[in-house]
């Protein structure tokens, strides 16, 4: 892009799975087979959105089965009993594509736009409707067909081992959860892992290096700092964009995509005991530990640019984003880093980068290992959101003790 983030192409990489004709598909010869795909993408996020273009979310090209109706996870659980299980009585064709039409939508009901799109598996309104094929419409194409082959098979060994053991687990009910923590590298990076283990463990050998190309590409680093012994490493994460109500337009009406609020993650390395926070802008970072000794995680929301159309219009943008290390003893700030989503002087680009080394300049001109708060400033407070509880959402004001928020 001009600011020199990698982007894909925004589609070109679907996987089409299914047979030469459909007879031979192994989705509807086994029907159980689209249930646990269906199921396992459910409880693993990170097929979701670490593979997915820029545009997600609800409304997106290819919204996960949870994002559309509050109760669809319910009906999908009754629509997997009805599924047949291996060496049970075989069910009709077009009964496959009456189990799961109504479910595999996005919320406005369009069968083509859904994570699994079954448009042409076995629908009786038209021949065309009835090849045998399932389409992932969740996978972007990514920058060289080597990390495609990859991804493909990813998918192959998942059908595999699916076919071979059925996968059964009731669908978890992420929530808000979702989202607060999976469009975080940390957590989809920690259940694509899961993933690898499952699959070594039914003998299908992977490694998580083959797909450490796929997380930088879709992840990369702004930059990391270090200061009294504390690293922060600043790094982009994902954030949906939602589709705005119509607006007139020249020839007729328009919808609009917000893509003006974006989202980074911050890890924290070497934060332990009680006389250091992190602040964001002179709000304090809802930092989550992980497991591991002194490292904690957390994201921020922000506006990073104001369209003439978008949610919430009248809230500013935010940047540059100050991070700050805060002495909680002295009231002060120790060192931080200053991250802004353009060039910092205010440059103008008018062509694309040339190269990746021109889009990687110009990604690091964005970031300074400086900048941080001077003087003594007021103590962060504690703030918590319990339906996003590891974001930091600038767009909302800061509680008050007056609200009784604190």
């Amino acid at each position: 892009m001009l600011d020199g983030k990698h982007t894909g192409t925004g589609g070109g990489n679907h996987f089409v799975l299914g047979a030469a004709v459909p007879d031979d598909s192994p989705f509807l010869r086994r029907p159980d087979l689209l249930r646990s795909m269906v199921g396992y993408w459910l409880n693993h996020p990170s097929l979701s959105y670490a593979f997915s273009t820029m545009f997600i979310g609800p409304t997106s090209q290819a919204p996960r089965v949870d994002e559309t109706r509050q109760d669809n996870l319910y009906e999908l659980e009754i629509a997997f009993e009805l599924i047949p299980n291996p060496g049970e009585e075989p069910v009709a064709p077009w009964i496959v594509d009456r189990i799961f039409r109504h479910l595999l939508v996005d919320v406005s009901g369009n069968t083509h736009r859904a994570e699994f799109c079954i448009d042409k598996l076995y629908s009786p309104d038209s021949s065309t409707g009835r090849l045998g094929l399932l389409e992932l419409r969740g996978f972007e194409m990514p920058p060289h067909a080597r990390m495609s082959l990859t991804q493909q098979l990813l998918v192959r060994a998942l059908i595999a081992w699916f076919w071979k053991k059925p996968y059964v687990e009731t669908p978890v009910h992420w929530g808000t959860r979702l989202h607060d923590q999976f469009m975080l590298p940390y957590f989809a990076a920690e259940d694509f892992h899961r993933i690898l283990r499952d699959l070594n463990g039914a003998g299908y050998p992977f490694h998580a290096d083959w797909f450490a190309p796929h997380f930088e590409f879709r992840y990369p680093v702004f930059g990391v700092v270090n200061y009294q012994g504390i690293k922060i490493e600043l790094r982009q994460a994902t954030e949906p964009w939602y589709v705005l109500g119509e607006e007139g337009a020249p020839g007729g009406t328009a919808r609009y995509v917000d893509s003006s609020v974006e989202r980074v993650q911050i890890k924290v390395e070497g934060l332990t005991g009680n006389r250091y926070a992190i602040a964001c802008n002179r709000r304090r970072v809802p930092l989550q530990a992980t497991g591991k000794h002194g490292e904690w995680v957390a994201g921020v929301r922000f506006r990073a640019w104001q369209p003439p159309s978008c949610l919430h219009p009248t809230i500013p943008v935010h940047t540059p984003l100050v991070f700050d290390v805060v002495d909680l003893v002295e009231g002060r700030s120790v060192g931080g880093c200053t991250y802004h989503v353009g060039h910092p002087g205010g440059r103008n680009f008018e062509t694309f980068p040339v190269n990746a080394s021109e889009a990687e300049a110009r990604r690091s001109a964005r970031f300074f290992a400086f900048g941080h708060t001077p003087g003594t400033m007021a103590i962060p407070q504690v703030e918590h959101n319990p339906e996003f509880p590891l974001t930091l959402d600038l767009r909302r004001p800061p509680p008050t003790i007056a609200d009784g928020s604190l």
